[in-house]
């Protein structure tokens, strides 16, 4: 680790890379000090036959956030091991999405399934119209799951309790399922502390949040609440000690 204040729980980087550089997540290394494996260990491989998904129409998987495509691929696999996707009849597709241009290259240049998996550069928190065009290029209004793992935070720190709340809407409204991870709150003072220690400015909305505490319920509060969402399914904690939220629109 780059501090010793920051436990790997909270996203913080490995030793290699300087974390400050990354105010948004989007570290270059992730998937090195959090394997997808902390998240696939959880997540039943029959996830998509279990929600309906297995008669003979193409299903979208969305995945916010991707990084450099690591977890998205390994997601893929194991929800459609290759023998059945050759034999089903309606073919699974992934898309998946980040703000780091350099990552999503990265994802490109390594992307095993070209033909079932896409990554494009996009920050959800400006513009969307690039999923609406991948969703009416498949002929679907909604992605059949989406995948939000370890965003929440970096959206909440950079654009404030209606950034966080206005994801959180606008990924209910195109999503049948939302599998949703929220980082802690004690992730996100370690995060700030982070940026102190480096002697850069703290997080333009951290000090003025209102939403704090238990980060998931707050996140479950909104979608029941306010998006036409219920939570229909916990799959206990990762490693990390998060919870991964599976959320049906109602």
């Amino acid at each position: 680790m780059a501090m010793a204040t920051c436990p790997p729980s909270c996203d913080t980087g490995d030793e290699k890379e300087d974390p400050g550089a990354a105010p948004y997540g989007n570290f270059i290394n992730y998937y090195t000090f959090n394997p997808p494996e902390n998240r696939l260990s959880l997540v039943p491989a029959s996830l998509l036959h279990e929600l309906g998904y297995s008669d003979g129409e193409a299903t979208l998987i969305l995945d916010v956030g991707c990084n450099s495509g690591e977890l998205s691929v390994a997601f893929y696999k194991h929800l459609v091991p290759q023998s059945e996707g050759n034999q089903r009849k309606g073919k699974v597709y992934l898309l998946g999405f980040d703000l780091d241009e350099s990552l999503i290259q990265r994802a490109q240049q390594t992307n095993p399934l070209q033909d079932s998996i896409t990554f494009i550069p996009l920050d959800i928190t400006k513009n969307a119209d690039q999923l609406e065009v991948y969703l009416s290029q498949h002929g679907c209004s909604q992605f059949h799951l989406c995948l939000c793992l370890a965003v929440t935070m970096w959206v909440h720190l950079n654009h404030g309790d209606s950034g966080l709340l206005q994801l959180l809407s606008r990924l209910a409204s195109i999503s049948q399922h939302l599998l949703l991870e929220a980082q802690p709150w004690k992730c996100y003072r370690s995060a700030a502390r982070r940026l102190r220690k480096l002697g850069r400015s703290d997080f333009d909305h951290f000090k003025t949040l209102k939403i704090r505490g238990d980060m998931a319920d707050h996140a479950r509060e909104h979608l029941e609440k306010h998006c036409g969402m219920e939570l229909i399914q916990s799959f206990g904690s990762t490693s990390w000690d998060r919870k991964l939220l599976l959320f049906k629109r109602k």
